[in-house]
């Protein structure tokens, strides 16, 4: 048997009312007794009425749908991220049509086509590693689809985005490390064309040079995917620890990378912190229970999706063109454990 929503037809029916009548009440219209307005809403209650979100949308031109894309679901940042976008977008009365590009272009290409052939009234994204062409992106911003982007934004569109200050969180995990007597420091990181592995790099060299370390580009190796294809992570360790003076410490910039190095470590019987000093970017909370506790550089990612909805919504619904947009910059936070501390 096919399930039936109730209408605001059969409210008009069982209460012997007009449709325009039950319609203007639902609305709180000045025209309609307040008498009349409690008993249609009781009504209205008693038989779990809702507003049809089609007839909403073509009322209002909008879909009430926002697409978020983002590299991973599973990565514990993408999907702390999501709950702060969805507890915005709940408020709102949006839905929110999430889609992973798993760190493909050609991914993400397919998924801003299905999206944008959705109608969706804004969009929330993380460009993937792969991701050097923005123009489809480009197109659709300048087509009037209001974007925002986080963690991973796009220098070339104007709009706004929110991110981590990855300079300051990474300038700060590499100091702890020289002041921990780790003498060479080695880096693993993302995609070299994203900007937060730019950023994050920044933050690496500024602190080997307040300390008077030089810089070796060999000690930095890159994972075209971030870690998401493990044994891109398995290689560039490897190549590392082939050196023939191996780093005795890692700052690893990516979540991905973080979790995989620890893995692999484990594996080939390395002790940390003893044998390799290690801090990476993480978000999940068992860092703290792992042995050795693991030190941790951690973004706020459920704020960055509240802060990332909130700045859509500020441009879904303005009636007016927004030309000025914002920036905003959260300050990560460094958790210092055992495998950073010989």
């Amino acid at each position: 048997m096919k399930f039936e929503a109730a209408t605001i037809k059969d409210i008009a029916k069982a209460l012997g009312l007009s449709v325009s009548t039950v319609s203007r009440a639902l609305r709180d219209s000045y025209e309609i007794s307040e008498a009349t307005k409690k008993r249609v809403r009781d009504y209205a209650r008693q038989i779990n009425y809702r507003p049809n979100p089609v007839a909403l949308s073509l009322k209002e031109k909008r879909t009430l749908s926002i697409g978020v894309v983002v590299a991973e679901i599973a990565n514990t940042f993408f999907s702390q991220v999501i709950n702060g976008i969805e507890s915005i977008a709940s408020k709102k009365g949006y839905n929110v049509i999430i889609s992973q590009t798993k760190e493909s272009y050609e991914r993400e290409e397919q998924i801003l086509e299905y999206l944008t052939s959705r109608s969706i009234d804004g969009l929330i994204i993380s460009v993937s590693s792969e991701t050097e062409d923005f123009s489809k992106l480009e197109a659709l911003h300048s087509k009037g689809l209001p974007i925002v982007f986080f963690d991973r934004v796009v220098d070339e569109i104007k709009t706004h985005k929110v991110i981590t200050d990855n300079l300051s969180g990474v300038y700060e995990a590499t100091r702890h490390l020289i002041r921990n007597k780790y003498k060479r420091i080695a880096a693993i990181a993302n995609s070299p064309t994203l900007f937060i592995t730019k950023e994050r790099l920044e933050g690496y060299k500024k602190a080997l040079e307040e300390h008077n370390m030089i810089y070796n580009p060999a000690l930095v190796k890159y994972c075209a995917h971030g870690g998401l294809e493990p044994e891109e992570v398995r290689r560039v360790l490897s190549e590392l620890l082939a050196e023939k003076q191996k780093p005795d410490a890692l700052v690893l910039l990516s979540d991905k990378i973080t979790t995989e190095t620890l893995r692999i470590l484990k594996e080939k019987n390395i002790q940390v912190p003893n044998e390799i000093g290690i801090i990476g970017f993480s978000n999940s909370d068992y860092t703290s229970m792992m042995s050795p506790s693991v030190s941790i550089i951690r973004q706020r990612a459920f704020e960055m999706g509240e802060i990332s909805a909130t700045l859509l919504f500020s441009l879904v619904e303005s009636k007016r063109k927004v030309t000025d947009f914002e920036l905003v910059s959260l300050a990560p936070e460094v958790i210092i454990r055992e495998s950073s501390q010989k």
